[in-house]
């Protein structure tokens, strides 16, 4: 498959040092959810918190977001959603999150995408995946104990990726 230059929405473009909480202590997979809805919401007046955890909770019905190796991508599409967002928690201590490998999880990189938006969306989903399967980024992100490292961290990594 071509893209045109610039027409695929990159990772690094969206990523948000606002977006980032870091050593948050949260004890479960529905609290998590709901810390990542509130962070989105407080940088995207447009959005509903309510809706975006629903969303969220919605997909995880489908199948959980754990992705294996202590990470989750939650993600969902939302109809009043204008641009893609992108969230980042960082927990002190790791939670059940139902994961494929039955691992908990301790860093969640969520993903809201405008509803129509599918292709960005499993572009974008592949980007972090690809990401986080860096030999040890995971790792640095453990040990960073501020937005900014783990801003720093994503974004290096991501730009390493292209």
């Amino acid at each position: 498959m071509f893209f045109l230059a610039g027409s695929m929405i990159q990772l690094k473009d969206i990523i948000n040092i606002n977006q980032i909480l870091v050593n948050t202590a949260i004890t479960s997979k529905k609290r998590a959810i709901e810390a990542l809805s509130q962070v989105i919401v407080a940088n995207h007046k447009e959005l509903d918190e309510q809706q975006v955890f629903d969303h969220f909770i919605e997909r995880e019905r489908l199948g959980s977001t754990g992705f294996g190796n202590g990470v989750a991508i939650p993600h969902c599409r939302i109809p009043n959603c204008q641009e893609p967002i992108v969230a980042i928690l960082k927990l002190p201590a790791a939670i059940d999150f139902s994961a494929i490998d039955e691992k908990p999880v301790d860093i969640l990189i969520a993903l809201v995408v405008p509803e129509q938006a599918t292709e960005d969306h499993l572009q974008l989903l592949k980007q972090i995946a690809e990401l986080l399967t860096k030999t040890g980024l995971c790792e640095k992100l453990r040990k960073a104990t501020t937005s900014e490292e783990i801003y720093q961290l994503m974004v290096n990594n991501m730009e390493n990726n292209s």
